[in-house]
């Protein structure tokens, strides 16, 4: 499978899911006018990916988000991504989610904590950075 690639908008963030590195990647601010749609394609290839991948592999997938910001319908969307991870996880595959937040950030550093209590069997790990 070719990399799955959106370049950031005012509106969206950085998408890149690469097959090949097992790596999905989500920076930036999201609040598409329509976060279906604009999330639809990485959750299409996020299931042919895990119907695909190797419980071999560790990790099989790598999940990395740095978001600044976020509307109501991109955490759904966040959430609809989560939980198929969360079930390939509980099935055997190498799961590892990474939630990056700035700290000076408690809002994303909370969404992160919500988040992470969702799952039992993929690892979630809080990232704090700093600019300096």
């Amino acid at each position: 499978m070719e990399t799955l690639y959106r370049a950031p908008t005012e509106r969206s963030p950085l998408l890149e899911f690469d097959f090949a590195n097992r790596r999905l990647r989500i920076e930036g601010e999201s609040y598409p006018e329509d976060a279906a749609a604009f999330f639809g394609p990485v959750i299409q290839a996020l299931d042919a990916f895990l119907a695909t991948a190797s419980t071999g592999q560790s990790p099989a997938l790598l999940v990395e988000l740095r978001m600044s910001y976020f509307n109501s319908s991109s955490a759904k969307a966040l959430m609809n991504i989560f939980q198929r991870l969360e079930r390939a996880a509980g099935a055997g595959l190498g799961v590892r989610i990474r939630w990056h937040y700035h700290v000076e950030d408690d809002t994303m550093q909370e969404f992160g904590e919500d988040f992470s209590e969702d799952f039992e069997h993929a690892l979630f790990e809080l990232c704090e950075f700093d600019d300096d």
